[in-house]
């Protein structure tokens, strides 16, 4: 009885070895490109951020469709729209921080 074994309906969910072998290894990429980028100076410095915030986009991005299934949901999608609240609370904070640093008076 909903033993530890007794996955139903929920096994169709789970990705294949195949699925988490190409999000690791687009993980990976996806990791050592901006290290790559900032160590050897291969951008200018405005290049080198845009290069380092596209492939932290796409590494969360990975991170959703390979490991935590985000594609695979069926019904409501709570999920993604959870996911998106929290994005959207994210960008404020983040955009609201910087704001605030750029327009404060003691630096």
């Amino acid at each position: 009885m909903g033993g530890h074994g007794n996955h139903g309906s929920h096994a169709k969910h789970h990705g294949s070895l195949k699925e988490y072998v190409i999000g690791f290894a687009l993980s990976i990429l996806l990791t050592i490109i901006p290290i790559l980028a900032v160590m050897n100076g291969w951008f200018g410095k405005t290049t080198t951020v845009v290069v380092l915030l596209a492939t932290a986009v796409l590494q969360f991005a990975v991170q959703l469709l390979f490991f935590m299934h985000l594609r695979e949901e069926e019904g409501p999608r709570y999920n993604l729209v959870t996911l998106i609240l929290g994005l959207i609370i994210v960008v404020v904070v983040v955009y609201g921080s910087i704001w605030i640093m750029d327009h404060n008076k003691m630096y």
